[in-house]
């Protein structure tokens, strides 16, 4: 009987440094709103998200650490071109600056 292989991204867990946030970029709309299917290339990349995973926060003058306003779960919208996009096994992640992320969708 051979055994299943673990797919990578249940190993590697990303830990951002300061007030970074990793964010999954939601799935681009395929159909628009009247009816018309998208290729791949003719979609507009999502500027929403959610957090996977958020530092620990910015570093003060005084030594001590201001924490983030988003936690890991949440939805958010963020500027199109904000972060550095990377892959992570088979997950196409963003990593961004908490200053990057405009809003928390509720």
């Amino acid at each position: 009987m051979a055994k299943k292989k673990k797919s990578t991204s249940d190993k590697i867990k990303i830990q951002p440094l300061g007030d970074r946030v990793v964010v999954e970029r939601e799935e681009a709309e395929a159909v628009t709103a009247g009816g018309i299917v998208l290729p791949d290339a003719a979609k507009d990349k999502p500027s929403r998200g959610k957090v996977i995973s958020v530092g620990e926060g910015r570093l003060l003058d005084d030594g001590t650490r201001k924490g983030l306003q988003v936690k890991p779960g949440d939805r958010v919208l963020f500027s199109s071109y904000a972060g550095e996009q990377f892959k992570l096994g088979d997950q196409e992640l963003l990593l961004m600056r908490e200053e990057d992320i405009l809003a928390v969708i509720e």
